[in-house]
């Protein structure tokens, strides 16, 4: 055991004070940041008022929205006329088509209807004078035939009475709406209606080995048309899904994040030399530079959007626009940083033989610098892929406004659903594919 007298141990504190004399930020410092993070999150909770937000949030839409992005519904109505019988409707553009015939609606024997709306669990029975609800192992019938509908019995939770209908909730299955003169039903269907064919298409609610039958070696629908090609048409031009018009706004979306991206680089580029410092001494004209690269950065491609659409009108043109904007403030700025951190010793010694300007950029700059230029295009080109869908939404073209109009309707969540997935197969392809060039690049590898 070595023992320190006195001297050695003064002689190692002066030797090595930050160990022994540690300031009072030293000491503390993490301390007051776990502090600090705290109290401005007790700020943030009251600024922001969460508890009231979260109160008075509608969180009974969520599931709502997302039961709509995976199903679709069929809404029948059942009308009881005067003489007794009961008149069956459908909306205008029913996913069943004009002439539908279920097999979940039943005419009895003595002229009721009986609707399943999820197997022998959930039904409705209609007759003149009264509607009977059977779900949740209870059947509750409502009389009907006189002013205003009236449960007979006691009223289960999952009813409710109003002053001229009655609510059946259903659960995720649907609902029924009954009053004196009519029934209303939701049934509510897992998966998308009518996306491949819709209602007006010959191959309409036909069976797949049919439809391929008809394409391969049926006899033709159109006589100046095959049936491949008639089956193209009515998929490319699916009224409910518009495939087409969604497929031809997703490659806008892609063109214009390429052609601002492409455009953007090919600016930035030449300007870059002129802001980095130790390429070209003029501190003015660097500052000068710099500034504008901080000018068009500054302000988000949304708003040169905005701008642009102002301009130009609603389009692709002014989505390109916006993105040609802010990438040449952005790889204007990592381009001139890039150029600043280069090694300058080849490009001394390429100069020193004499050699043009032109040269010595060529073999003293560039071998290092184009990795580097082309592995920060690639990530922004991906990144501009998910910008030009939120300036669509803004009239810049592309899905993105697509999008926002199938949103706009608040009906239309399959549609919504139908785009988003898209757009997340696009962006996965193009992350997958920048992260593999700029690895290569960059001469790494890929885990």
């Amino acid at each position: 055991m070595t023992v320190i007298d006195a001297n050695r141990m003064h002689e190692i504190e002066t030797r090595y004070p930050e160990y022994f004399h540690r300031s009072f930020r030293q000491r503390f410092g993490g301390l007051m940041i776990l502090i600090a993070t705290l109290l401005y999150s007790l700020y943030a909770v009251w600024f922001f008022d969460l508890p009231k937000l979260f109160a008075e949030a509608h969180w009974e839409r969520v599931g709502i929205y997302l039961s709509q992005w995976v199903s679709y519904d069929v809404q029948p109505e059942l009308r009881i006329e005067d003489d007794g019988s009961i008149d069956i409707r459908y909306p205008r553009f029913s996913p069943l088509g004009d002439n539908p015939h279920p097999d979940w609606l039943v005419n009895n024997p003595d002229g009721s209807i009986t609707v399943s709306i999820s197997g022998t669990s959930r039904t409705v029975t209609v007759s003149k004078s009264e509607t009977i609800v059977t779900a949740h192992g209870v059947s509750v019938p409502v009389e009907v035939s006189s002013g205003a509908p009236k449960v007979v019995g006691p009223v289960p939770g999952w009813m409710t009475v109003y002053d001229d209908n009655v609510l059946a909730d259903l659960g995720f299955a649907g609902n029924v709406s009954i009053s004196v003169d009519r029934v209303k039903i939701r049934k509510r269907f897992v998966g998308w209606a009518n996306f491949i064919f819709d209602t007006q298409s010959s191959f309409f609610d036909k069976p797949v080995g049919e439809v391929v039958s008809l394409i391969v070696s049926g006899p033709r629908i159109k006589p100046d048309q095959s049936n491949l090609s008639l089956a193209f048409d009515d998929i490319w031009n699916n009224s409910e899904w518009q495939h087409g018009d969604v497929w031809t706004k997703l490659f806008q979306t892609i063109v214009m994040a390429f052609l601002g991206t492409l455009l953007g680089a090919l600016t930035a580029f030449p300007l870059a030399f002129l802001a980095a410092r130790n390429i070209t001494p003029n501190r003015l004209l660097n500052q000068i530079l710099k500034r504008f690269f901080d000018f068009l950065r500054s302000v988000d491609m949304l708003i040169w959007a905005l701008f642009l659409t102002r301009a130009f009108g609603p389009g692709p043109l002014a989505g390109s626009g916006a993105i040609f904007l802010t990438e040449t403030g952005t790889l204007g700025k990592l381009y001139s940083e890039g150029l600043e951190n280069i090694d300058n010793k080849p490009r001394e010694g390429i100069k020193s033989t004499g050699a043009q300007t032109v040269l010595v950029h060529r073999y003293g700059i560039m071998p290092q610098i184009v990795p580097v230029f082309v592995s920060q295009t690639l990530y922004q080109w991906e990144s501009n892929v998910r910008g030009a869908t939120i300036i669509g939404a803004v009239g810049a073209g592309g899905i993105g406004l697509k999008l926002w109009e199938a949103m706009r309707t608040n009906a239309n969540w399959e549609n919504v659903a139908y785009m988003v997935i898209l757009i997340l197969i696009v962006v996965f392809i193009f992350d997958t594919a920048s992260n593999a060039l700029r690895h290569r690049l960059m001469g790494t590898k890929t885990h």
